[in-house]
């Protein structure tokens, strides 16, 4: 086991013990979505700056980055309002569900990838495999029983499509951060986390996931 793989294990299993405490105290659900959400906008506003420096034809560019930005940003504070205010709907589950699809894909991707290795997935992320991501879904989708009875009005094969889409997602959201990260010339966000880069480079799959989870869980 390479040390790339331990460190994303390791912080793997630091934010499976925070979501623990996220899913029984609303408060610290509040906080760390706070927080980690201003530090993921700052660090992605970084990220766009570096390519626009670096890049003179990018006036488009820097309008979709900005719009999709802002749209995340408002998101999770739409989010903590109505978590706030219905304390009793459940609504907390749905992005703790999306954030443990989101970590179990990364898990999957990383460790499938590592074992079986195989055709390359894209060019943007060289060291994603098409295995990796064969692994993400299967790892996302073992979530479905610890969570099945905590979200009830969802049948088997409805839960099954919305881990797929939320894991989908997550992997979108991931190869496009990386893309971003290709156009800026560096190899992390930020040096936030020591050894690890920044709070974008280990969460970038979740601020994709939890809104199309959210949407998706509520709306079915």
């Amino acid at each position: 086991m390479n040390l790339e793989l331990k460190k994303r294990i390791v912080t793997s299993v630091f934010l499976l013990l925070l979501l623990n405490l996220m899913f029984f105290y609303t408060f610290i659900l509040i906080i760390s979505v706070i927080v980690i959400s201003v530090i993921s906008w700052i660090e992605f506003y970084e990220l766009i700056y570096k390519i626009l420096r670096k890049n003179n034809n990018t006036e488009k560019l820097l309008r979709f980055l900005y719009k999709v930005v802002s749209l995340l940003f408002l998101s999770s504070l739409v989010y903590l309002i109505l978590i706030t205010k219905s304390k009793n709907t459940g609504l907390e589950i749905f992005i703790v569900f999306s954030i443990s699809i989101s970590i179990m894909s990364d898990v999957g991707g990383l460790v499938v990838g590592k074992i079986f290795k195989g055709k390359k997935l894209t060019k943007i992320s060289p060291n994603k495999t098409l295995s990796g991501s064969i692994g993400a879904f299967v790892f996302s989708l073992l979530l479905i029983p610890i969570f099945s009875k905590h979200l009830i009005k969802h049948d088997l094969l409805s839960l099954l499509l919305i881990t797929l889409i939320i894991s989908l997602t997550s992997q979108l959201g991931d190869l496009l951060i990386s893309f971003l990260k290709r156009k800026a010339k560096v190899k992390n966000t930020s040096d936030l986390l020591p050894g690890h880069g920044g709070i974008l480079d280990r969460i970038d799959g979740i601020i994709f996931a939890i809104p199309v989870g959210f949407l998706i869980l509520n709306s079915f």
